[in-house]
């Protein structure tokens, strides 16, 4: 995809989640993601600071935690996150449509909502599945760079098909299931592992796992 039709996916995923998390309880809000120790008003305030960081704001910031990216990424989620969900609901919603980011690998900060979205989704039952061509530019990207997620290192030696969609990469023991389950796999949630089938798959369940 083009960079223009990227963003508009971006946007469209954003606004996709915002509609859902105005539904959402405040038990719902403060529910375990998959994103490590953080609830989901922490993932969406994470969603919220990426789209508000300019490359230099992020140097700044990661310079200033002694470059350790958790203390970065804390410092960051305290800054965007409001005192209730409403507040940080209000937030994510200011960053719609934004096309600020910290790099220019667009494809990257489609994966972020397209992966944090499922990180909050699917711990909470909702169930709306991003795009397939969506998910596919943010497979393609995984696979080919450890960037945000180490998605090569995962992928390699192993040859990963889509059933849904045209996403397909790399040579070795196949692993297939849905673009979504392979990127969300790529992106080390292992939940999705047991919706992957072939003789590559127990591998790649197994690089999955924390």
């Amino acid at each position: 995809m083009a960079g223009d039709t990227l963003w508009a996916q971006i946007h469209a995923q954003r606004a996709a989640l915002a509609d859902e998390l105005a539904t959402l309880s405040d038990d719902q809000w403060a529910q375990r993601s998959l994103c490590g120790d953080w609830v989901v008003e922490d993932v969406v305030a994470h969603l919220t600071a990426g789209a508000s960081t300019t490359r230099f704001r992020w140097l700044t910031s990661i310079v200033g935690a002694r470059f350790d990216a958790d203390l970065h990424n804390q410092r960051r989620l305290a800054e965007h996150r409001g005192a209730k969900p409403a507040e940080t609901l209000d937030r994510f919603r200011d960053i719609i449509t934004s096309t600020t980011a910290p790099t220019g690998d667009t494809a990257a900060w489609l994966g972020e909502v397209v992966v944090h979205g499922q990180d909050i989704r699917y711990p909470l039952g909702l169930p709306y599945t991003p795009p397939v061509d969506a998910v596919t530019e943010v497979a393609r990207f995984f696979a080919s760079r450890n960037f945000t997620v180490a998605g090569r290192t995962k992928s390699k030696g192993l040859r990963l098909e889509a059933t849904d969609g045209p996403f397909a990469t790399g040579e070795g023991p196949l692993v297939s299931g849905t673009t979504l389950a392979l990127t969300m796999a790529l992106a080390g949630r292992s939940v999705y592992g047991a919706e992957l089938t072939g003789p590559g798959a127990p591998t790649l369940r197994a690089r999955c796992e924390p």
